[in-house]
């Protein structure tokens, strides 16, 4: 027996009814639809926003982390009075406000190899609004396993790209992009920077994907990678084919089951990525050591002149991007303690001076952010 709608949801979703290519059975199509979106930050808000709005029955969020003053600059579904609260318990009530018809199912956890099959398969279509790279593997590849879509998003400084991985039907993430990129070649948001309209932007684009896949329209992102500009406002796109020799979606897969990501991408649970060669680090409670004990210490701040402003540990400040051309600030013969953030910037410092001659460079793992955290509360976090 077809879904009835009410009086409420065709008053509600008038604007869907007049369209010819959604009108009243697409609108129930979306009614018994199932969707789940893994993140609940700058991509997870709009997509979120848009599919409760539109109308989509049942909607999953996978999400562990609590609301941060820093989100607030992108991620729409919070607001100031929530900051320190779990963003899933902020998001549900938020969604639930939108539209009381939709079903908000929250997961407090981490999507793992160990879960991912269990939690996708609950789901008729999955959005991929991660922020890093063993996650954005562990899903395509359960969706192959699953034959579910996944419907891809990613934001970086002024750019986005969106795509829709298509199952085993291919192509998929790796038909895409093969093999993980080096460790800490690409610093996250926090150490790059987002523009905050731009996952606006692909995440609108993303929960537009899920609503075509789900009433059957249009022309979806298969086999199509669609990149954004902020700054030249345009728009590019580049097709892909499913790769016959992909070890997911290929014709002879040799995936048949999830792996563990993180080692897959080569990501250290805490520190800075790995390198190359192996960068000589130290940590904060070490550096708290020799703080205490008196011991002259030079500190490299290679963050920028804001982030100093924000918090510092009184060292000298040096940008990553100025370090080359100011070297001669720096004594060979001394033990330097290089910082950033959280550690990834700083990494890349030390390789940079090593091979430039000072041999006692070091790398503060986990950054200021690491020193605040356990070791001085009092230094500001951001």
């Amino acid at each position: 027996m077809p879904t009835i709608l009410s009086q409420d949801e065709l008053k509600r979703y008038a604007r869907h009814l007049v369209l010819p290519e959604v009108g009243e059975e697409g609108q129930r199509k979306l009614k018994q639809s199932s969707v789940l979106i893994v993140g609940a930050g700058g991509l997870g808000s709009p997509v979120a926003l848009y599919l409760a709005a539109s109308g989509v029955g049942r909607i999953g969020l996978v999400d562990l982390d609590k609301v941060d003053a820093g989100n607030l600059q992108r991620q729409i579904l919070y607001s100031t009075e929530e900051v320190g609260k779990p963003k899933l318990h902020s998001a549900a009530g938020r969604l639930r406000g939108l539209n009381p018809t939709v079903e908000i199912q929250t997961l407090e956890c981490r999507l793992t190899s160990s879960n991912a099959l269990g939690v996708l398969k609950q789901f008729d279509v999955v959005v991929d609004a991660t922020d890093n790279f063993p996650s954005r593997y562990l899903i395509s590849d359960a969706g192959v396993l699953l034959e579910k879509p996944d419907v891809y998003g990613s934001i970086f400084r002024f750019e986005g790209q969106a795509s829709v991985f298509a199952g085993k039907n291919g192509p998929c993430y790796r038909c895409l992009y093969p093999e993980p990129p080096p460790p800490g070649l690409i610093p996250a948001c926090d150490e790059a920077g987002v523009l905050g309209v731009v996952p606006g932007v692909i995440g609108a684009i993303q929960a537009n994907e899920a609503i075509k896949l789900i009433v059957g329209i249009g022309d979806p992102l298969i086999g199509r990678l669609l990149m954004f500009d902020a700054l030249s406002m345009r728009f590019n796109e580049i097709a892909f084919k499913k790769n016959p020799e992909c070890p997911a979606c290929g014709d002879h897969p040799t995936v048949s089951s999830l792996i563990d990501y993180d080692t897959f991408c080569g990501v250290q649970s805490e520190g800075p990525a790995r390198t190359e060669e192996s960068i000589p680090q130290i940590s904060v409670r070490d550096l708290k050591k020799k703080f205490d004990s008196g011991e002259g210490l030079f500190i490299l701040d290679v963050r920028e002149p804001y982030e100093y402003r924000l918090a510092n540990l009184s060292g000298h400040l040096i940008p990553l991007m100025e370090l080359p051309k100011r070297m001669n600030e720096l004594d060979s013969s001394r033990e330097i303690i290089v910082h950033c953030h959280h550690g990834i910037r700083s990494a890349f410092a030390v390789s940079f001076l090593r091979k430039a001659g000072f041999q006692k460079a070091v790398n503060l793992v986990g950054g200021i952010d690491q020193w605040s955290k356990q070791i001085d509360p009092a230094v500001p976090r951001y």
